[in-house]
């Protein structure tokens, strides 16, 4: 990475409620969002993410409240990107707006078929020592996406399958770290999934998130160099990732946790080099 900075793309809130169900943390939660306390606490992560990376803006649309959440809006390898296609119908009219912001911005861009569901880097994460691609699937994104994350990106993807309908995007429930470290909550995947993970990240690397910090979203984390920016972690845990060298952030991200995102989901790196 060297000096270069980052650059994370994000949506403003502009449009953002709770209108609709599409996963468990959303039930309950269409009358109690406050859009002016989410302006607010989206503009405090923009401005502290931006003293170490440099923050792209795509312009936020009418009726399409989750289009905050970039995360979803594709998946970033060099100057390659591969579009997302939602499960859920509620989301799919966002795609024509990544769709364009990624071309328009001298991406190399992959539409895949619209039968293959397919939720961006919500599923489909770097990791930040070994040369490959964790890919998700289980709830949003399928297999047969995988397939062609591999082949278009010339990249290895180590597939592994989320079981806990909470945690339907590998990125609340996943966090690979720079230097190898990756934090987790293992629950969220099965047996085989667990294993796979354990054989890639040695012991020391692994820092395993409990419920209440899972529950907290604090896997959904963004990571630029030793900084660790994240809603809310415990005690335990901050101190885990300070031994491990990160800087901790914490930023009050309560209005997105209700439409079941946080840091991560708000944000989409788009510097990821090409292993040579």
């Amino acid at each position: 990475m060297g000096n270069k900075r980052d650059r994370i793309l994000m949506c403003p809130p502009d449009h953002f409620t709770v209108d609709y169900v599409i996963n468990p943390w959303m039930a309950g939660h269409d009358d109690s969002l406050n859009l002016e306390r989410a302006k607010a606490q989206w503009t405090e992560l923009r401005d502290r993410i931006g003293e170490h990376a440099d923050i792209a803006i795509i312009e936020p649309q009418p009726n399409l409240p989750d289009m905050v959440f970039t995360a979803n809006a594709g998946a970033v390898y060099g100057d390659k990107a591969i579009a997302s296609h939602f499960m859920p119908v509620e989301r799919r009219p966002e795609e024509q707006f990544f769709k364009a912001w990624f071309t328009d911005n001298g991406f190399d861009l992959l539409a895949l078929d619209e039968k293959i569901g397919f939720e961006g880097a919500g599923d489909c994460l770097r990791d930040r020592r070994g040369p490959w691609l964790w890919t998700g699937f289980g709830f949003r994104t399928e297999t047969e996406a995988h397939e062609e994350i591999a082949s278009y990106f010339d990249l290895e993807v180590v597939s592994i399958r989320l079981t806990d309908e909470r945690f339907y995007h590998i990125d609340t429930c996943f966090c690979p770290l720079t230097d190898g470290f990756l934090m987790y909550h293992p629950p969220a995947f099965d047996y085989e999934s667990r294993i796979a993970i354990e054989s890639r990240v040695p012991p020391h690397k692994r820092i395993i998130v409990d419920t209440l910090d899972a529950g907290n979203f604090a896997c959904n984390a963004v990571n630029v160099g030793d900084q660790v920016f994240l809603h809310k972690a415990s005690r335990a845990l901050q101190a885990r990732l300070m031994l491990a060298g990160f800087e901790v952030n914490e930023v009050e991200l309560s209005e997105f946790l209700k439409a079941g995102g946080s840091a991560k989901c708000l944000t989409l790196k788009l510097t990821e080099p090409v292993i040579a």
